[in-house]
Order: structure tokens, then sequence, then C-alpha cells
């Protein structure tokens, strides 16, 4: 992890990251270039991207010179902003486990197959040594809607699923090594340390230097959070992620002002 959070995103990520985090209201395309100019992302660069994203339906223009999320953005930047409720998604565990087998859909559509292993890992599945995938059944969601989501994010719709499986022991013993609960141990403290030291630091930042900070820090936190498998206390410490959860709730706070800050010394640079 180090300080990779620092890297700036491709201008099609970093709209879609300032759109998503201000809300799905209309922007102005010259905000947009004045925000991507904050970042070292020139003019031309944001405008080019604007307009495949346009095309690719993640925005819509909704009057001249002015764009907003799109259907598929507007989808896409609500799953973002559900790291707020990560914890929510999930029940108590009893012990079952939900089981996806994919062996019979085959290999070698290699596109295909880096799909449904990207979806699968999304959606906090790990491959077991016999080849099928599993989690803990501790999700809310009811088994279709949790397959749903998965195809929606790209795993085959022929996909078998099983819910409340029970491994024999041995298995099972298995299938609790999948996730290392020390390493998720020291992401979620490396994000709380790297939020408490950035919070100190945006304190004596000139606006724009804290606008930028905080928005790729914070977007580094969520996408650690949405990331997360949600494992049940059983596996893993969950007092650490919801400290990781709690102090992005106040580190989001700590960008909004950052951000407010930043905007009002555009607003008088215009006017002056």
């Amino acid at each position: 992890m180090s300080q990779a959070w620092q890297a700036i995103p491709p201008a099609r990520a970093l709209i879609l990251s300032l759109l998503s985090s201000g809300g799905t209201g209309p922007t102005a395309l010259a905000a947009l270039t004045r925000m991507g100019g904050l970042f070292g992302v020139d003019a031309a660069t944001i405008r080019v991207a604007v307009g495949r994203l346009a095309r690719d339906g993640l925005l819509e223009q909704v009057e001249r010179g002015q764009y907003a999320l799109g259907a598929r953005g507007a989808a896409m930047g609500a799953r973002v902003r559900g790291w707020r409720q990560a914890e929510a998604r999930m029940k108590g565990w009893d012990g079952g486990w939900l089981l996806i087998l994919v062996d019979h859909l085959g290999r070698a559509d290699r596109v295909r197959l880096r799909a449904r292993e990207r979806a699968l890992r999304l959606s906090g599945f790990a491959q077991s040594d016999a080849g099928f995938w599993a989690r803990p059944d501790n999700l809310a969601a009811p088994l279709p809607q949790l397959i749903a989501e998965a195809v929606d994010l790209g795993l085959d719709a022929a996909a078998i699923a099983f819910a409340s499986a029970a491994p024999l022991p041995d298995e099972e013993a298995k299938l609790r090594t999948l996730w290392s609960a020390d390493n998720l141990a020291t992401t979620y403290r490396f994000w709380v340390d790297a939020m408490d030291t950035s919070a100190a630091r945006v304190a004596r930042m000139p606006p724009d230097e804290a606008a930028r900070e905080t928005l790729l820090l914070g977007q580094a936190v969520i996408r650690a959070i949405n990331l997360d498998p949600l494992l049940p206390d059983a596996l893993v410490d969950a007092g650490l992620r919801r400290w990781m959860i709690d102090g992005m709730i106040a580190y989001d706070d700590i960008g909004r002002r950052a951000w407010a800050a930043f905007g009002t010394v555009e607003v008088r640079s215009d006017q002056g």
C-alpha cells in the first residue's frame, strides 16, 4: 500500500470520482477542467474524457456545457457511496457457507475468466483448493439478490450457487484460511494511520493541496472498504474494520470542508 494512494488516477476515473463525491447534480465542464488542473490533468484531456464518458453512458449532458452522472455512472456512484452502510449488509453468522461452482464454465475465454474471477472477489469470495469459490454465509441479502449483483459485476449467469452449505470439518478448516486475518488487520490499521496523519497535515495546507489530498486518500480508503470481504467476527477483527469505517466518516467531513474552502477560493478568483 505504502503511498500508492497519492498516484493521480486516469482522467476518466478522476472525473467520475469528482462527480460521485459531489452528488449527481449537473457540473459545468469549465468546473471539471479547473478541478482536473488541481490534479495536473490539462483541460484538453478532461474534455476528451468527458466526451468518451458521455458516449459510454456514464455521463449525460443535461444542457450545454453541463454534465451529470448518467444512468450507468449513477449506479456505479451509488455502489461506491454505499461504503457508509457496508457493515449493514451483514447478518449474524451461523457457520454456513456460500459456495459457487464455475469449473463447468471452462477457462478458455481469458477475458470472460478475468471478469468472472474479478466479480467473485469483489463479492467477497475466495477460491478453494477444491476449485469452488466460497465465503461465509453472513450477508443479509438473499442468495438470488447476491448472485444478481455478482452477475452485474461480471459473473456468468450459468454459475451454480449454494447457500447455507456445511462442508465437512476438514474442508471447513481449509475454508477458514482462505483469508488472512493478520493481513486484513494490517490493512485496517494502515488506513486509519494514513487518515490520522493526513488530517493533521491537511489542517496546515492551502485549500488546493488540502482538496487534492483528501480526495485521493478518501477514494483509496473507500475503495478498501468496498473491496473488503465483510467477514464475520469469528474470522477477522471486526472492531478494527469498524474503526477504519468510522475513521473514514470523520475524514470525509474533513474532505468536504477542504473542498468547500477550495470552491470559495475558486469563486473569488473567478470574480476577481
